[in-house]
């Protein structure tokens, strides 16, 4: 009797378990890009200073990181699905460090940027680590795994947030860029050595490329012309009005190859179910007023001590800022706990009180470094528990099988909200600037609180509204 054995495809092997040094390598990677993302939020008036240019030119440093991220979002966890997690992930630090060097060299604005849209990739990361704690762990294990390399991005970006400062007075703003990366090259490697391999999933559809390049020439071509159109002196009407159209035009593009793609990078039929649509406007609105606060507040410790300013470097903004980091992590946890017991509407209408109302108490109490500070924590903590709801109300509203296109949608909300609100702070500073300091007066600064504080109680109502509908 002769017996014949067949080797299993790589794809039904069962996946080797992660040990401690492969978490440990992941969990260290996301702290080095927890530290290269936030380096750049208290540094912003120094890199204005140091690259003469304008709060609107400063404020397209963080959001072009912001654009690529909403680009890559959506399609990493694809890519991971069809090439395997870990080697997407080096792919994707590949970039990032390509990237962060880049910026470490960067001689003006431009390299700069360009630095910046390579380092943006770096969004995709945390989802490929998701995917190869899933792949590797039994389901509560993974979760432990996962809370600690989430944990270590938000620990990260307190850790940039310090060092900013110090590195940048002490040796030059290129090192606060530079550290970071070479930290991220060394735990890459440190990935590469220890992670096991995760065999990629079969797939009769290949990636939606035309609707990932058309979405990314909408975004940045949208982030391109606000930046443009809010500088000093702007642009004439025709010109504001020919961007206008090319951006239409993209977007109807991508939306037209989205509908017969047939594997689409997002299922447009997501966004005609009322839990997502709905989440999707009330993200957008909250974290443009986020956007507004996370840039107005750095420029406003760095203003002269002379006039209505504080005079704080680089070092002391980071200082500052730190509480409302802390706020914003704890945030996180919060925003889930609440909605289960309180349910996402009711939890988004006390965000939404909490911020307007802070931001119009500090349009007209911004004289003392402590209000500043108290009014970012309670922003921070407001605007991350009701983004958070949301989150976690539509995740529980959608179908498991569509879970990882809702949420991708609303990261992408959430990121073109702040980087829109930042821009248009950076517009309204530009505004208000005086003809011959070129520094913006106070009362842009009163003006920039006042708008975010009305953009965020736009959200109640649009949550009345939506609420009509729901009864109608």
């Amino acid at each position: 009797m002769t017996t014949t054995t067949t080797s299993l495809p790589e794809a039904a092997l069962p996946p080797a378990r992660l040990g401690t040094a492969s978490i440990a390598a992941l969990g260290v990677l996301a702290l080095a890009l927890g530290a290269l993302q936030s380096v750049v939020e208290p540094a912003l008036p120094l890199l204005q200073s140091e690259l003469g240019v304008s709060p609107a030119e400063g404020a397209l440093v963080g959001n072009t990181l912001l654009v690529t991220g909403a680009v890559i979002t959506p399609v990493a966890g694809k890519l991971g699905d069809r090439y395997g997690g870990k080697r997407v992930l080096i792919w994707l630090m590949a970039v990032v460090s390509a990237g962060g060097l880049l910026a470490g060299l960067a001689p003006n604005l431009p390299v700069l940027l360009l630095g910046q849209v390579l380092q943006g990739v770096m969004v995709g990361a945390l989802p490929l680590s998701f995917i190869l704690v899933r792949k590797h762990l039994p389901p509560g294990e993974s979760q432990v795994a996962i809370g600690v390399v989430v944990a270590l991005f938000t620990g990260g970006g307190m850790v940039g947030m310090l060092f900013a400062g110090p590195v940048a007075e002490g040796l030059s703003w290129h090192w606060m860029f530079a550290l970071p990366t070479i930290a991220i090259i060394a735990a890459t490697v440190a990935v590469s050595r220890l992670m096991p391999h995760d065999p990629p999933a079969l797939s009769d559809h290949g990636i939606d490329w035309p609707g990932v390049v058309l979405l990314s020439g909408t975004l940045l071509t949208f982030m391109l012309g606000l930046v443009t159109v809010t500088r000093d002196g702007g642009l004439p009407p025709l010109a504001v009005g020919a961007v206008a159209v090319v951006v239409a035009a993209l977007a109807a593009g991508w939306v037209a190859v989205e509908r017969r793609a047939a594997s689409p990078m997002v299922d447009l039929r997501m966004l005609a179910k009322p839990a997502m649509w709905q989440a999707c406007v009330l993200t957008f609105v909250m974290t443009i007023s986020s956007g507004m606060v996370l840039f107005l507040l750095p420029q406003l410790f760095a203003v002269s001590a002379d006039g209505y300013g504080f005079g704080a470097d680089t070092t002391d903004i980071g200082l500052f800022l730190l509480p409302g980091a802390i706020a914003g992590a704890v945030s996180d946890s919060v925003g889930g706990l609440a909605v289960r017991r309180f349910g996402s509407r009711a939890v988004v209408v006390v965000g939404s009180v909490a911020t307007a109302a802070t931001m119009i108490a500090l349009a007209w109490l911004h004289s003392a470094e402590w209000q500043l500070v108290v009014a970012k924590v309670l922003a921070a903590f407001a605007a991350g528990v009701g983004t958070t709801a949301l989150l976690a109300g539509t995740a529980t509203a959608i179908a498991t099988k569509d879970i990882g296109i809702a949420t991708s949608l609303l990261v992408v909300t959430r990121v073109i909200g702040v980087a829109l609100g930042a821009q248009v702070a950076g517009a309204i500073l530009d505004a208000g600037a005086g003809p011959t300091t070129g520094l913006p007066a106070e009362t842009a600064f009163a003006t920039g609180f006042a708008v975010a504080g009305l953009v965020a109680a736009l959200a109640l109502l649009v949550v009345r509204l939506t609420k009509k509908g729901a009864q109608a």
